[in-house]
């Protein structure tokens, strides 16, 4: 029998939403690269377009803004309709959420964390 890959799910990351999925929206990834849920995104100021947060960009991806919470898989072309935590009350794992390679510290990650409690978002080490 073949070995099955679940992958990752938003029960890697997702400690607590609000009912009725309020905090979640439908929204586009932009082609770039395939992103898995629990990636920490941004979102580029000139599209509306969300890609994952790049501590280095100057597009407004810098700031993180949501949490994906679906598979995206934009390596050659948009994603609509994928679905992200974009604001709270929320809780997430922090060891569960994903970071660019720019968020190479700990203390970068403490930063997008902070970014990410501005929306209601907060990470949570558990």
């Amino acid at each position: 029998m073949p070995t099955l890959n679940e992958g990752k799910t938003p029960g890697d990351f997702l400690l607590y939403e609000t009912p009725s999925a309020y905090g979640r929206d439908e929204i586009t990834v932009a082609a770039g690269a395939d992103l898995e849920p629990g990636t920490v995104l941004g979102q580029v100021t000139a599209s509306g377009k969300y890609v994952a947060s790049d501590q280095g960009a100057a597009d407004g991806s810098e700031t993180p803004a949501a949490v994906l919470m679906t598979r995206a898989a934009a390596s050659s072309a948009d994603v609509e309709g994928a679905i992200a935590l974009v604001r709270g009350p929320a809780q997430v794992r922090r060891g569960g959420l994903v970071f660019d390679d720019s968020w190479s510290t700990e203390t970068l990650r403490d930063s997008a964390c902070a970014s990410l409690e501005t929306a209601g978002i907060v990470a949570i080490s558990t």
